[in-house]
């Protein structure tokens, strides 16, 4: 996942707020367990009290007297973490854990109810302190009650139960962030078909985007297929423009040629030279912007079209060899029977009738059509014996759109324009030297359904 990535921004969005959920959760449960344990404390140390106030009288001097001890060890060991005193005005008595330490007293102490409240206490330490004043005898004095533990096992136990709970709770964050990544990759998934969608979309303006989407993205597909539909009411629109105005210039340009044979006929050759010169070349940019609009019709049905290529060769040698070029040359065509190549009949036609034709012009003796399929695809290769292209001129001939037939008069497509219909139908066009010594056109498509039946 990239930096900027909906999948990612959702995944780490969702991870910290979970982090975050779970700290405050952190926060307040420790909050509560600590509040728990007071309570638990509390309620400890008010029954050690209730015990003291059961054996509780006051002497004749107004000293309180406890009866008995409670029996907890650590009431018996100085500093031992637990702490009573019984006081009056007249004195007090403690337990012998308090050594020579005394509990203070409160500003004001309940005579109805037990308190609790935390406070500084003996050998420095701090202590959760219950306490209430009561009368033992109706007519005698009042008697204040305390008991007292050390905060510090309370702070133990808070600090044990919130590292407990941090280890529980960070395993629960991996566990709820993994949750939340699986969420969002489901969540998200739907995309994926829409990326597929759009790659069918920019490969052909005829395809639309499948209805089938999660209603909260329908408006979007609905947005995606009205654009596309505009885009190939466009399309359509623009070549018709182009076939209309191609074919608009062509009863011109037949005018001018009948009046560039009078010319020549009434004796003016020079100026017939120039004018066919210039009709030449306005039927090579007609005939070019044609075949572009035909590549342009190619690009939108390259998706599912399949041509079968032998029978096409076959039609094509069949024609060329009945041209005066053709009928003195021997054509040798090595196929794969039932080869298909990934586009239009009529545009595979197109193309290898142009390169054909060019290589019956230029060959000597021979010209040979290859075509098998390689893997993940569909390779073609035409050859001649003829004198070839020079080292370099090729790449200046697809760079410039140069002619195949440029050495000489004649028709044909430009190599330029071939290119075009290949690279239509996503394939790859390339010049070398023929194995026969001539030029060696080879066509290939990676990976585009190239098949065999």
């Amino acid at each position: 996942m990239k930096a900027g990535s909906l999948r990612l921004r959702l995944i780490l969005g969702g991870a910290m707020a979970v982090l975050l959920a779970l700290v405050v959760s952190w926060l307040a449960m420790t909050w509560l367990f600590e509040r728990h344990i007071e309570r638990r404390e509390t309620d400890e140390l008010t029954r050690v009290a209730l015990n003291l106030v059961a054996g509780l009288s006051v002497g004749p001097t107004g000293r309180p007297v406890v009866a008995s001890s409670p029996a907890d060890p650590r009431l018996q060991t100085p500093a031992g973490g637990l702490y009573w005193q019984v006081s009056t005005t007249a004195g007090a008595v403690r337990s012998r854990s308090l050594w020579d330490q005394a509990l203070k007293p409160p500003a004001e102490a309940s005579a109805e109810a037990w308190r609790a409240r935390i406070a500084a206490g003996p050998f420095d330490d701090r202590i959760l302190l219950v306490e209430r004043r009561v009368r033992p005898d109706h007519a005698g004095p009042v008697v204040l009650v305390q008991v007292a533990s050390e905060e510090k096992a309370l702070r133990a136990a808070r600090a044990e139960f919130g590292r407990d709970l941090a280890i529980f709770l960070g395993g629960l964050w991996v566990v709820l962030s993994a949750a939340a990544t699986v969420q969002v990759v489901l969540g998200l998934s739907p995309l994926a078909r829409i990326r597929a969608d759009l790659a069918r979309l920019r490969g052909s303006a005829s395809a639309r985007m499948a209805d089938d989407h999660p209603s909260e993205i329908a408006p979007l597909i609905a947005a995606i297929n009205d654009l596309a539909q505009a885009r190939e009411a466009d399309l359509v629109r623009a070549r018709r423009r182009a076939g209309d105005l191609a074919h608009s210039l062509k009863t011109p340009l037949a005018a001018l040629s009948a009046q560039s044979r009078r010319a020549r006929a009434a004796g003016a050759a020079e100026a017939a030279d120039g004018l066919e010169r210039a009709i030449e070349a306005m039927a090579a940019a007609l005939e070019t912007e044609l075949t572009r609009a035909r590549a342009a019709a190619a690009r939108e049905t390259a998706v599912h079209a399949q041509a079968e290529v032998l029978p096409v060769v076959e039609r094509l040698v069949a024609v060329v060899e009945r041209t005066a070029e053709g009928e003195r040359l021997m054509f040798d065509v090595a196929i794969d029977s039932g080869l298909r190549a990934p586009l239009a009949e009529d545009v595979l036609t197109e193309m290898l009738g142009a390169l054909i034709e060019n290589a019956a012009r230029f060959a000597r003796r021979r010209v040979l059509v290859t075509g098998v399929a390689v893997e993940g695809g569909v390779r073609l290769l035409i050859d001649d014996d003829g004198p070839g292209m020079e080292e370099g001129r090729a790449e200046a001939a697809l760079m410039r759109g140069g002619r195949l037939d440029e050495a000489g008069p004649g028709h044909g497509l430009g190599l330029a324009i071939v290119r075009d219909l290949v690279e239509a139908s996503a394939g790859e066009l390339t010049l070398g030297r023929s194995n026969l010594g001539g030029l060696a056109v080879a066509l290939l498509w990676r990976g585009r359904g190239a098949e065999m039946v």
